[in-house]
């Protein structure tokens, strides 16, 4: 069996708005990301799939719940020595390659600040052989090592984004909707270079997207988010031919198929979200109804599910 590399337990990240307003962006999640997998994690905007995403690595202090790295707390950690370990085993690539990258910095030392900060480098040209040899690896040049942000295409800029993440060899890379502000036609290119980065070094992924059919090209299995809660947790290929919570079914009924005899009859599936009652933990929790297929349901709804789906 695979080993755990992260193990998510009732996280929780709530923001107080003003009162009497509390906005529970992330509502007692739990799931496991094993090692050299990519976790595909979806929902629509505002589910909390990005705030998850971001409370794991630390951007936001969790209001409640564990997340463990390599079996030690991430939300434990104090000092900063263990920060900083910490911060060079787990790396984040962000949505934005606008405004994830310092204009005012050039290529070279956007790349080279994680170099810099934990001193993998001993010599100057022994960095710039580094930062060479990182753009190399993203399909850039060293030319490029000069330039600055502005300079680049939004798919260059992620490259440069993927890069930075890679240059203090990570374990684990948070890919926060890394494609979303992308042309179609380069969102491909930059998947298939993660992917390749993955078989090379060995990484592990989170992967967040509301694109439904590039989560399935890169996920192992899929997460669904919805309003703060995980309603189903799966392999890709049996999330998307087996879906089991009628808000992943709404989710998959509405991606556009390619043939338009068959777009102009099919017909897309509501969800209505008064079927459920989110509020009553005790009453709703992830069960597994197929081995490795978890859907968020009430013990009476688990019934039912396993007498119409476990064989």
């Amino acid at each position: 069996m695979a080993e755990k590399l992260l193990e998510i337990k009732n996280l929780k990240q709530h923001f107080n708005v003003g009162r009497p307003n509390m906005v529970k962006a992330v509502d007692g999640i739990t799931f496991d990301i094993y090692k050299g997998e990519t976790l595909g994690l979806v929902g629509e905007s505002g589910c909390g799939k990005s705030t998850t995403g971001r409370t794991i690595i630390r951007l936001y202090d969790a209001t409640d719940g564990q997340v463990l790295f390599e079996g030690e707390d991430v939300h434990g950690k104090k000092s900063a020595k263990e920060l900083k370990k910490f911060n060079r085993k787990m790396q984040m690539i962000f949505q934005d390659p606008y405004a994830s990258l310092n204009p005012r910095m050039t290529v070279a030392d956007i790349i080279a600040e994680g170099i810099d900060i934990h001193g993998l480098a001993k010599s100057k040209k022994e960095r710039m052989e580094r930062v060479y040899e990182l753009l190399d690896t993203v399909g850039l040049n060293k030319e490029h090592a000069n330039r600055y942000p502005h300079e680049f295409s939004g798919g260059q800029r992620q490259r440069i984004g993927i890069a930075r993440a890679l240059a203090v060899d990570p374990d684990f890379i948070i890919a926060d909707e890394p494609i979303s502000a992308l042309d179609v036609s380069i969102q491909a290119q930059v998947v298939n270079l993660m992917k390749k980065l993955q078989r090379e070094k060995g990484l592990t992924y989170l992967f967040i997207a509301h694109d439904l059919s590039m989560v399935k090209y890169i996920s192992d299995r899929i997460g669904v988010m919805y309003f703060g809660k995980l309603v189903e947790l799966a392999p890709a290929e049996d999330l998307y031919n087996n879906p089991m919570h009628p808000y992943t079914q709404s989710l998959l009924s509405a991606i556009p198929l390619p043939d338009p005899e068959t777009e102009r009859s099919r017909r897309r599936k509501a969800y209505d979200p008064a079927v459920h009652n989110y509020d009553d933990d005790e009453k709703m929790e992830m069960r597994e109804i197929t081995p490795g297929h978890f859907v968020y349901c009430s013990e009476k709804e688990y019934r039912e599910l396993k007498a119409k789906y476990a064989k």
